[in-house]
C-alpha cells in the first residue's frame, strides 16, 4: 500500500516550488525510524521508482529556533531547494512515509492535522503543534 499519491510532486522543486509534507508511517522501517525524531519536519517528493526523497530536521542539537514544527519543515525545505549540503536527507520506499500536506515557498497546507499531532505525540514533541493547517512564515 502507498501512502502518497497522484498529487505528490514528482522531481526536486526550485525555491519557491511546492514539495509534499510527510510524517512517518506507523509501520516505517526502523532505519527511517532512527533518522527521524524528535518531531522531524519532513519535505520531500516523489522519484519515478516509487520510492520518495526526503529532506528532514529533528533539530538533534535543540536549537530554541526550531522549536516549533513549523520552523524545521521551512529549514528541511530550504536545504532541499537550495541544494545545501545534509545529512538530513534519505531515500526510501514510499510505503515509509505518510503525504500529510504541502509546502511552498513561505507557506504549509497540513492537509492532515490528525496524522500530524499522533507523530509529533509519539515523538515526545506534542508542544510543537502548529495552532493551524495553514502555515505562513
Amino acid at each position: 500500500m502507498t501512502t502518497f499519491g497522484f498529487d505528490t510532486p514528482m522531481e526536486r522543486p526550485r525555491p519557491g516550488g511546492r514539495a509534499a509534507v510527510f510524517v512517518p508511517h506507523l509501520d516505517a522501517i526502523e532505519a527511517v525510524r532512527e533518522a527521524v525524531n524528535n518531531g522531524s519536519g519532513m519535505v520531500g517528493f516523489a522519484n519515478p521508482d516509487r520510492t520518495v526523497t526526503i529532506y528532514f530536521e529533528n533539530n538533534r542539537f535543540r536549537d530554541a529556533s526550531l522549536h516549533a514544527w513549523q520552523a524545521k519543515v521551512f529549514k528541511a525545505y530550504g536545504r532541499m531547494v537550495e541544494l545545501s549540503p545534509t545529512v538530513n536527507k534519505l531515500t526510501c520506499a514510499g510505503e515509509n512515509v505518510v503525504q500529510i500536506g504541502f509546502i511552498e515557498g513561505s507557506e504549509i497546507l497540513v492537509r492532515d492535522m490528525a496524522k500530524l499531532q499522533a507523530w509529533l505525540e509519539s515523538s515526545g514533541a506534542a508542544d510543537s503543534m502548529p495552532d493551524s493547517a495553514e502555515i505562513h512564515a
